[in-house]
C-alpha cells in the first residue's frame, strides 16, 4: 500500500502558494506592475465606504455668516425677507504696480507649427507624475536620469501624492546644472513663444479620468500646431505626442492658475527673461495673474468658477493680501456644495496649501484646523505633509503644543526633504525624526 500523503502537507501548499505568491509581489518588476492597480483597488473600496465627495469644508466665516443671517430673519419685522447663507461679495481689490515694466520690443511672428524632438518620453509611476514630466523635460537638456532619480528628491516618501512646482524648481536648482523658472497666469500664446523658441513647458492641468473623479495633472509641451489647433504633449500618463486641442487644454489649465514652468541652460537665461518680458518680475505676475482671475469670477460657473475664486485667493496670497485671499478662498469653498459631486475637486487639498496659509495669517486657526481634518478624512489616510504641516501651526497657535509637535513630526517622517517641517521643529528645540 503507498503511503498517503500527510494530509497536513496537503493544507500546507496552499500557504506557501500564499506566501509564494505576496513575496514575489514585491520583486521590483511585478511590484512596479501591480502596485498602481492595488492602490486603486485599495482607494475603490475606500470611497465606497467613504465618498470623498460628500466631505464638504465650511469655513467657520460661513457657519457665522449663516447664523446671523438667521438670526436677522427670526427678527425681522414681517414681510421683509432675508434669505439664509452667504451671497458672494465683491472681490477686493488688488494691488497694482507702483512702476511701469520696461516696454519690451514687439513679439517677432511665430511660425505656424513647431515640434522639439529630443525628450525621452517615459510613463509615470504611481503617482509620479511629476517626477515624470521633469525627468521628460530635462532629458531634452542632456540630462541622463530618469523619473526615480528625481522621484527619490521630490517624493522621497512613497505615499506622497503630490509634487509642487516649487519643488521641481528645489530639484533642477540643487541637483542639476541647469535653471528653471515658474511663473502663473500664462497664455497659449506665451506657451507657443518658449516653444518656438526651444523651451519645452511645464505646465499642470486638471484631469478628468473615465473611471475616477477630478484631479491634477502634468504635462510637458513640446509641440504646437496652428493648422490642426493643438499643442502636442508628452503626457506620462496616456501617450507621447498626444495632440491637445486648444480650447480643450485652456479649460482644464485654468484649475491650477495657469502655471507654467520652463527648464533652461545658464547661459541661455536672458533669452528666457526676455520671453518672459515684464512677467519676470514676480510680482507684476501675480498682480497680472490675480486681474485675470478677479475677471473671470464674474463670468463663470460651477466648478470653473470655483477654480477662478480659488486662482484669485492663490494670487492675492502671494502679494501679501492675506485678507482678501481668505475672503476669495471662502467664495470657492462656499460653491462646492452646488457643484454635483461627480465633478467636485475634492482632490484640491493635495494640490495646494493657499487656504491653509491665509486662515492661518488672518487667525482663523480653528479653519485650518477643520480644513486639514476634512482633507485627511476625504482622502482616507494621513499622507499629506503640507496638511499636517499647517495644521501643526494652528494647533499650537491654539495652545496645544503637544498636537503641534506630534504633527510637524509627521511632516519629516512623511517627507524626509520636507524643509519647512524642519525648520518649525528646530524653532520649537526638538531634532527632527
Amino acid at each position: 500500500m503507498r503511503p498517503r500523503f500527510p494530509a497536513v502537507l496537503w493544507l500546507g501548499v496552499p500557504v506557501i502558494c500564499l506566501l509564494a505568491g505576496s513575496l514575489s509581489y514585491f520583486l521590483p518588476p511585478i511590484h512596479d506592475r501591480l502596485a498602481w492597480r492595488v492602490e486603486n483597488l485599495r482607494a475603490q473600496v475606500k470611497r465606497a465606504i467613504n465618498p470623498p465627495e460628500q466631505v464638504v469644508f465650511i469655513p467657520q466665516e460661513q457657519i457665522e455668516a449663516a447664523v446671523q443671517s438667521t438670526l436677522l430673519a427670526l427678527s425681522s419685522t414681517p414681510g421683509a425677507s432675508t434669505t439664509p447663507g452667504v451671497a458672494p461679495t465683491e472681490p477686493g481689490p488688488t494691488a497694482t504696480p507702483t512702476s511701469s515694466p520696461t516696454p519690451t520690443p514687439s513679439p517677432t511672428p511665430l511660425p505656424g507649427q513647431v515640434q522639439l524632438t529630443g525628450i525621452i518620453h517615459e510613463y509615470q509611476k504611481f503617482n509620479n507624475c511629476g517626477p515624470a514630466n521633469l525627468s521628460m523635460t530635462l532629458s531634452y537638456w542632456g540630462w541622463q536620469g530618469d523619473q526615480m532619480d528625481t522621484a527619490a528628491f521630490l517624493r522621497p516618501g512613497k505615499y506622497d501624492k503630490n509634487v509642487n512646482p516649487s519643488e521641481m524648481l528645489a530639484f533642477v536648482e540643487s541637483q542639476t546644472e541647469l535653471r528653471a523658472v515658474q511663473r502663473v497666469g500664462g497664455d497659449l500664446d506665451m506657451l507657443k513663444r518658449f516653444i518656438a523658441s526651444g523651451f519645452p513647458v511645464i505646465i499642470e492641468e486638471g484631469h478628468d479620468p473615465p473611471d475616477d473623479d477630478w484631479m491634477g495633472h502634468y504635462l510637458t509641451l513640446n509641440g504646437y500646431d496652428d493648422e490642426k489647433g493643438i499643442f502636442i504633449a508628452q503626457d506620462s500618463l496616456i501617450m507621447p505626442d498626444f495632440p491637445r486641442p486648444y480650447e480643450d487644454f485652456a479649460l482644464r489649465w485654468r484649475d491650477f492658475n495657469y502655471v507654467y514652468i520652463v527648464v533652461y541652460p545658464s547661459d541661455r537665461e536672458a533669452e528666457v527673461f526676455s520671453l518672459l518680458g515684464p512677467q519676470i518680475d514676480p510680482i507684476y505676475n501675480y498682480e497680472h495673474a490675480a486681474r485675470l482671475a478677479e475677471q473671470e469670477t464674474a463670468g463663470l460657473s460651477g466648478r470653473d468658477l470655483y477654480f477662478a475664486w480659488f486662482n484669485l485667493g492663490t494670487n492675492r496670497l502671494a502679494l501679501g493680501d492675506y485678507a482678501g485671499a481668505a475672503e476669495a478662498f471662502d467664495q470657492a469653498f462656499a460653491l462646492v456644495p452646488s457643484i454635483t459631486p461627480e465633478e467636485r475637486p475634492w482632490r484640491m487639498m493635495w494640490y495646494q496649501e493657499g487656504p491653509y496659509a491665509a486662515y492661518y495669517y488672518t487667525g482663523r486657526y480653528q479653519d485650518v484646523v477643520e480644513l486639514a481634518n476634512t482633507t485627511f478624512y476625504a482622502l482616507g489616510e494621513y499622507t499629506l505633509e503640507e496638511s499636517f504641516y499647517w495644521r501643526g501651526l494652528a494647533k499650537e497657535a491654539l495652545g496645544d503644543l503637544n498636537g503641534a509637535l506630534y504633527d510637524l513630526k509627521q511632516t519629516v517622517e512623511l517627507n524626509s526633504n520636507y524643509t519647512p517641517g524642519k525648520e518649525q521643529l528646530r524653532r520649537l528645540g526638538v531634532e527632527a525624526p
